[in-house]
């Protein structure tokens, strides 16, 4: 008997340089594809606007734009600052750093609130905003991101005069 006889379909597959080959052209268009169409996104539900979206929505509030961020590192994953305070009209502006992350005001923690925004889409690429108007009256808010909650990725904004 042969001794490449007892080597596998698979193992000769990934041997033979020419398919090797092929297999990781293959693998790579699929890999760019799929990084492109995740980048892309639907235009039409996109969360960053142009910076002249921005200022109109600025411009129409009248408030403030206060920044949080949204981190993953070495420390946790975690929004900066967590505790802000707010007035109607200003916008609460979560921008990623770094990571994988949401904003969700969710109700079971806002019991008796209402006009809650809903769940954010993920934030993915670093510099990615989700603008949050401060349009739904007066109190504390709290919010998480929802992968990360039970890491403690939380924080509440307090709404006054």
């Amino acid at each position: 008997m042969h001794p490449d006889s007892i080597v596998s379909q698979e193992d000769r597959t990934m041997h033979d340089p020419i398919r090797a080959r092929r297999f990781w052209i293959a693998f790579s268009a699929a890999a760019i594809l799929v990084t492109n169409g995740c980048a892309r996104g639907d235009d039409s539900k996109r969360t960053e606007g142009s910076a002249s979206e921005k200022e109109e929505h600025e411009a129409k509030e009248g408030g403030r734009v206060i920044v949080i961020t949204a981190t993953t590192d070495e420390k946790g994953n975690y929004y900066t600052p967590s505790e802000i305070e707010a007035h109607p009209g200003d916008i609460l502006r979560f921008t990623l750093v770094v990571g994988v992350h949401n904003v969700n005001f969710l109700p079971d923690s806002n019991s008796g609130k209402s006009g809650l925004p809903a769940a954010s889409e993920m934030l993915q690429l670093p510099g990615q905003t989700i603008d949050i108007p401060m349009t739904f009256g007066k109190g504390t808010f709290y919010f998480q991101c929802d992968p990360h909650a039970a890491l403690g990725m939380k924080g509440h904004v307090k709404v006054e005069d």
